[in-house]
């Protein structure tokens, strides 16, 4: 891999993973509801979960949408039908108590298995293999770049957690913090409209 093919996928995975969407609206509820520590395993799930979606895609899964494209609709319509889920869950999530919040944050395995109905990490997955990853490159190739993505996911998407971590403090207020996961469950819903309308 060159250098400039280097610089240009790491700005991709950057800009890709700490800008807003499905992961990133969840992960900042996640740091206000249960803390940094709590949400950990949410972290490690999607960077892991994204980073094998990654493999599969440039291991030839990424063709099945080539091959049949009503795939990307059955995939949207459950990806939305998982999300508005998700967003009544976060919107009516009880409130915390202390230093503990009640209920149970994303673990790893659900968070790592949440990607493969993300919109958003299809795009992302897709738009790496087709353009990162040359003609006739082999899978140790494809595994780089996924290793490469995780490293820089990480770090990127646990900016967010940290956020809602530091916003912990100011939503014990029961009304705020109510307030708080309304907005985040609204967040999550719009993150739908690019996604099933473009």
């Amino acid at each position: 891999m060159s250098t400039e093919i280097f610089l240009a996928f790491i700005t991709y995975a950057f800009v890709t993973s700490i800008t807003p969407g499905p992961n990133n609206s969840m992960l900042l509820a996640s740091g206000v509801n249960y803390g940094f520590l709590r949400s950990l395993p949410h972290v490690l799930g999607i960077s892991v979960g994204f980073a094998l979606m990654v493999m599969a895609v440039g291991a030839g899964l990424g063709r099945v949408f080539d091959a049949f494209p009503f795939m990307y609709s059955v995939l949207r319509i459950c990806g939305a039908t998982y999300l508005v889920y998700l967003a009544w869950q976060i919107a009516t999530a009880r409130p915390m108590q202390d230093s503990i919040a009640p209920g149970r944050p994303f673990g790893f395995w659900k968070a790592a298995g949440f990607q493969w109905v993300n919109p958003k990490a299809w795009i992302m997955a897709i738009g790496a293999i087709s353009t990162y990853v040359p003609e006739g490159e082999d899978i140790r190739y494809v595994a780089i770049i996924s290793i490469l993505f995780a490293i820089v996911n990480a770090p990127s998407i646990t900016v967010w957690v940290t956020f809602g971590a530091m916003l912990r403090h100011w939503l014990t207020d029961i009304r705020h913090l109510r307030i708080f996961n309304i907005l985040m469950a609204i967040l999550l819903l719009l993150s739908l409209y690019p996604l099933l309308f473009q």
